[in-house]
């Protein structure tokens, strides 16, 4: 569901979230706060399942919403299980117009996180060195908690040191996170890693927070992505 899906599914409803512009803007948020409040649930501007419900159950004649995995992560997924070997992936990474270099010589974790958001959000900004993983907690706005799509940042080698990891959440249980990653055994691949590695979520600006289902971790255990 877009933020253009949003905004006309409110428009529909009778709440107005400004401009139908496809940009989450406070407008938007304030609209979907004030249908939350015409139908008893909670305040908090986020599009979950209960308030898709919610809009679905309205019999508006706008078009029904569903909640998917966010643009950037269906991004990533077209592209899992190349290699970093693979003149693909290497195309792919300069596709955004920018890229860290080698992948095969250089931890492109950042690049395939850049890459995906780059594509999916092109107003969305990056950090300045999006290649560092630990820039990440730069990004976006704070995530409150592993939603599909979170930007997650993990320590690598020394939670005090530089090195980290980065990529999109998209499964937990109670000790990993699945991550949606490069540079995860040298590929595009779903990996978990320790939720006690955990530095940060983050979540972009332009998007609005839509909570898709949680499915359970999967994937290799790693503790050393490379």
């Amino acid at each position: 569901m877009t933020v253009l899906d949003i905004q006309l599914r409110l428009k529909a409803l009778g709440f107005d979230p400004g401009p139908l512009d496809g940009a989450w803007g406070p407008r938007t948020r304030a609209a979907v706060i004030a249908f939350q409040r015409s139908v008893n649930l909670v305040q908090d501007g986020i599009v979950g399942p209960k308030t898709v419900a919610a809009f679905n159950a309205q019999g508006s004649g706008a078009p029904k919403a569903t909640v998917g995995e966010p643009i950037w992560v269906q991004e990533g997924r077209r592209k899992l299980g190349l290699h970093e070997s693979n003149p693909a992936l290497k195309a792919w990474l300069k596709s955004d117009g920018r890229t860290l270099g080698d992948p095969e010589l250089l931890p492109w974790c950042g690049d395939f996180v850049e890459t995906c958001i780059r594509l999916a959000l092109p107003n969305e900004p990056v950090p300045t060195n999006p290649y560092l993983a630990r820039n990440w907690l730069q990004f976006g706005v704070s995530c409150p908690e592993p939603v599909v799509g979170a930007v997650a940042v993990f320590w690598r080698g020394s939670k005090t040191g530089t090195s980290g990891h980065v990529g999109f959440v998209v499964g937990q249980d109670a000790t990993y996170l699945s991550i949606l990653g490069g540079n995860q055994s040298n590929t595009i691949s779903v990996s978990r890693i320790a939720k006690s590695r955990l530095l940060g979520l983050r979540w972009p600006k332009t998007s609005p927070l839509i909570v898709a289902a949680m499915g359970e971790a999967t994937g290799v255990i790693t503790e050393n992505e490379i």
